[in-house]
């Protein structure tokens, strides 16, 4: 790859020094005596990227690559398919180098990366060869998001110590963002506690895990590079080419308060390069913390998004993942949206490992039971790949893997006329799911869609209101609109006793769910 005049012109006027340092280079090889250090009979792996965040580049036959390199930079390999990079301890991926002489800011609140001092004669990358199965599963999480460590020892008992158990065929995972709030001191625990999950993990950097210290966007993460190393960067699993991504600039470049979901121009630098160099026959799967927001550019800046979609365009297959709403909700992107696609771009806005931030009362388990705003049920997801293509699947914590629906249904009805209705809440389901409900066995009818607040999660809130004694734990968030709710009357009439609705849903994969409530049917009370 060349190296642009742009970069080129202001090192001519560095030292001496520092331009001995403009290049970096070096091997990515088969590390067969496993002790991360490039021995003379290890031979190089020829054709896998490298990058240093802006520019990509592929090794030569012998697997070697060299990349212009500047201050405050890391360098990584972008695992290719049928390998597996180092692991730390606490099964960190360890795919990188951080190039800063200088270290990172002194007077953060919070340490980043110590000096580095100069870069090695050559960097090197090891790798190791593992079976790659084209069809495989990954965990993906939304927001643990603990403010203290006894919110964090809630994420393990409820989240991790399940998952551990239960990660069934999942050979890696994912979180999008938010591992800590604003304590970043509880970063290096969280990790901690994530190693026992078992399986090499990526992080996502939220905005909850920034510098606040920072006066630039690109000093913001230095806390996160410390702990997990670059906040943008990708690797390749079977058929599947991953890209994580940093869509937080902070300050917010518009008034230089608070944050804006978007990218810096080196990252879309980095995005334009990386793709440009993967298979047009892979998924890909990009992750980020803030969705992308394409009717709120209060929320997204518009022209980074639309640079993204153009990016992308000459992919069939691709999948977006995000968190950060404490909602769950499938997002498609059209034409209007600026996606020129041949089908409909898919971002997933993945529910919360802390649901409504750890609130509400304690549930069987002695946790706080912290439903989302929307109703949707603490939890995490499941992506199962086949090849390029993908089906998702959410497991809500200590429930079984067929608890998708949660059904509001009056316990009583009168048998004279009644205003009460049928809800149900299909926590993965989209306008575009078909969901129907029958009585008592009879007809199966389709429910009408409807964007509405969830009746069991506002009744969960509103006795915090009522209660003249205060209830264990925190207050829950208040209703937010819902946009996986569909609903149906009562039938005119019903004779008297009990009865049974049965709820039905279909997700966009063809998986079939069902749930069933009973309620009773009584004589009507006239008013005397």
């Amino acid at each position: 790859m060349s190296i642009s005049i742009k970069f080129i012109m202001p090192c001519l006027l560095v030292s001496a020094m520092a331009f001995s340092q403009a290049t970096v280079s070096g091997y990515v090889y088969e590390d067969s005596s496993k002790n991360q250090k490039k021995e003379n009979r290890e031979k190089g792996i020829e054709g896998v990227a490298v990058s240093n965040g802006v520019q990509v580049v592929l090794t030569d036959k012998n697997g070697r690559y060299s990349l212009p390199v500047q201050e405050d930079q890391t360098i990584f390999v972008i695992k290719p398919s049928g390998y597996q990079t180092a692991l730390n301890a606490n099964n960190l991926p360890q795919f990188y180098y951080h190039h800063k002489p200088k270290g990172s800011p002194a007077d953060f609140k919070y340490k980043g990366v110590a000096a580095t001092g100069d870069l090695p004669k050559e960097l090197n990358f090891p790798l190791y060869k593992q079976n790659e199965n084209k069809n495989f599963d990954i965990l993906v999480f939304g927001d643990p998001q603990p403010y203290t460590e006894k919110e964090l020892d809630y994420f393990k008992r409820g989240i991790v110590n399940e998952v551990k158990n239960t990660k069934k065929n999942a050979v890696l995972g994912i979180s999008l963002g938010d591992l800590v709030g604003d304590n970043l001191s509880l970063q290096k625990p969280y990790a901690d506690v994530m190693k026992e999950v078992g399986l090499p993990w990526y992080n996502v950097m939220g905005n909850h895990d920034m510098n606040y210290d920072a006066k630039e966007d690109r000093l913001s993460d230095e806390t996160f590079e410390s702990n997990f190393g670059p906040a943008n960067y990708s690797f390749n699993y079977g058929n599947v080419h991953f890209i994580i991504l940093d869509d937080i600039l902070y300050p917010d470049p518009r008034d230089g308060k608070g944050y804006w979901g978007g990218f810096r121009e080196d990252q879309l630098q980095f995005i334009e390069n990386d793709l440009k160099l993967v298979d047009k026959n892979k998924l890909i799967v990009i992750s980020f913390h803030i969705p992308l927001e394409h009717n709120n550019e209060d929320s997204f800046r518009n022209a980074d998004r639309q640079k993204l979609f153009d990016f992308l365009n000459p992919f069939q297959n691709v999948l977006l993942l995000s968190a950060h709403t404490h909602i769950q909700q499938q997002i498609f992107y059209g034409k209007k949206a600026g996606w020129n696609g041949i089908k409909d771009l898919h971002e997933y806005n993945v529910g919360t490992t802390c649901g409504d931030w750890y609130s509400g009362t304690p549930d069987d388990a002695g946790l706080p039971t912290s439903t989302m705003r929307d109703g949707t049920a603490k939890g995490y997801s499941f992506i199962s790949f086949a090849d390029n293509q993908y089906k998702v699947k959410y497991k809500t914590a200590g429930k079984p893997d067929d608890y998708q629906i949660k059904l509001y249904i009056p316990k009583v009805i009168p048998s004279s006329r009644t205003s009460a209705k049928i809800l149900a809440n299909f926590f993965m389901g989209s306008k575009k799911d078909k969901v129907e409900y029958r009585i008592d066995g009879g007809k199966w009818e389709e429910m009408e869609y409807d964007e509405t607040i969830d009746p069991n999660f506002a009744l969960s809130v509103f006795k915090w209101d009522a209660t003249e004694k205060i209830f264990p734990g925190r207050r829950p968030s208040n209703p937010e609109m819902s946009k996986h709710i569909w609903e149906a009357d009562f039938p005119k009439k019903l004779p008297l006793g009990k009865h049974k609705v049965e709820v039905k849903a279909v997700d966009m994969y063809g998986n079939e769910f069902t749930a069933s409530e009973e309620f009773e049917v009584q004589n009507s009370i006239q008013i005397p």
